[in-house]
């Protein structure tokens, strides 16, 4: 069982490690050929090029995940629904890049992983899973 801060802190972390991880993907992208990402990924899509791609990962995941961070940092009121709405939108980021590229590679495992824990993190926190995470205290 974790202590309610550590799961807290574990939020954050996954929520930055994701945010700059779609910021810095994002930019890569908006770059011809920096990523080796060759263009035929995107056959059969709506997209003819990874402007908007790119776009989407930079400004709503990455967005959302410091949101997430930022809101959870300060202890403001909603932070858990910010890291609700981060974690949900990385897995549904996944599921569509992956219908989209039609193919798998490790990176989708390791970002649909932290979507994943984000969200288990915030079941835990609310209490739907209490055997995870020991009850807040009053020095949390």
């Amino acid at each position: 069982m974790v202590p309610a801060s550590a799961a807290r802190v574990s939020l954050v972390v996954l929520a930055a490690f994701t945010a700059l991880s779609a910021i810095g993907g994002a930019t890569a992208l908006l770059l011809p050929g920096s990523l080796g990402v060759p263009l035929s990924v995107l056959d059969g899509s709506v997209f003819t090029d990874f402007t908007v791609p790119a776009l989407l990962l930079g400004v709503v995941i990455g967005g959302l995940q410091t949101a997430a961070v930022v809101t959870a940092a300060r202890r403001s009121l909603g932070w858990l629904l910010w890291s609700t709405i981060a974690g949900f939108a990385m897995v549904v980021f996944i599921f569509v890049e992956l219908a989209i590229m039609r193919g798998f590679s490790v990176l989708h495992g390791i970002y649909f992983a932290t979507g994943l824990a984000q969200l288990a993190l915030v079941l835990a926190l609310l209490g739907v899973v209490p055997a995870l995470v020991r009850p807040w205290s009053t020095t949390s």
